[in-house]
């Protein structure tokens, strides 16, 4: 397999696990621990590894979240707690959730070291989110976690080169998120107020998106040898037969 081809196959599976232990009740829990809502501890527990910002640059960076909507999180929460606090909890949860969920078989060992051979090869240029998660230190080396935190770091290349490639494609990030598969619901979750655009004209720009997105990503997986792509696909998706089976 190409490099390329590896991203495009590799991308649903490490967007779906990568996000997981957000999800999780634990994680849901931590915010209430912090005092904070659960929206406020997503977006400033995925933000806050930028540090001390202003909610416009916050904005920014993930844009695919209305400003709107990012502010009222990011500043509940900096009212409460540092940005970088926040971003450590966040980060303890996802490899709390790693070791539970990933455990630490032999396989998941190998599929941790192949995913931070790519985040470490991954060129952040232009991705300021996914530059500060890789600076962040991670204390727990077991494989679960190590598997987990590199599925998050990952997740965040992805999200970063989507960005670039949507903004490079003419359309707006709210465009491209109601071109995608939810539509005007994903959209609304994003915090975005109705009406909407017509999405008609907008879906082969979001298609051409994300094609640049594997081009873009690709350079992360030349780092693999012979063979080495395939393998990763298989245990990233022996990893979410796994976690769907629970």
């Amino acid at each position: 397999m190409t490099p390329e081809q590896v991203a495009a196959a590799s991308k649903p599976l490490v967007l779906e696990l990568g996000e997981a232990f957000s999800r999780c009740p634990s994680t849901l829990r931590r915010a209430r621990l912090l005092g904070i809502s659960g929206w406020a501890f997503y977006i400033t527990g995925r933000a806050g590894a930028l540090g001390d910002v202003r909610a416009e640059t916050v904005a920014a960076a993930l844009g695919f979240i209305a400003p709107e909507a990012v502010a009222d999180g990011w500043d509940a929460a900096v009212r409460t707690v540092p940005p970088l606090e926040v971003a450590g909890a966040n980060l303890a949860e996802c490899c709390r959730w790693g070791v539970a969920n990933l455990g630490d078989a032999p396989e998941t060992s190998r599929l941790a070291g192949l995913l931070r051979r790519a985040v470490d090869a991954a060129d952040g240029s232009g991705m300021p989110l996914f530059a500060a998660w890789r600076a962040m230190p991670v204390d727990d080396s077991a494989p679960g976690a190590r598997a987990a935190v590199a599925l998050l770091l990952l997740r965040e290349h992805f999200a970063g080169a989507y960005l670039l490639a949507v903004r490079a494609s003419g359309i707006t990030p709210l465009e491209a998120v109601l071109a995608g598969p939810e539509g005007d619901a994903g959209a609304a979750a994003c915090g975005w107020p109705p009406p909407y655009p017509p999405v008609g004209p907008l879906v082969r720009r979001r298609l051409w998106a994300e094609a640049v997105t594997d081009r873009l990503v690709s350079p992360a997986f030349r780092t693999l040898g012979p063979g080495e792509g395939a393998e990763l696909l298989n245990l990233l998706t022996v990893a979410r037969l796994r976690l769907r089976g629970r």
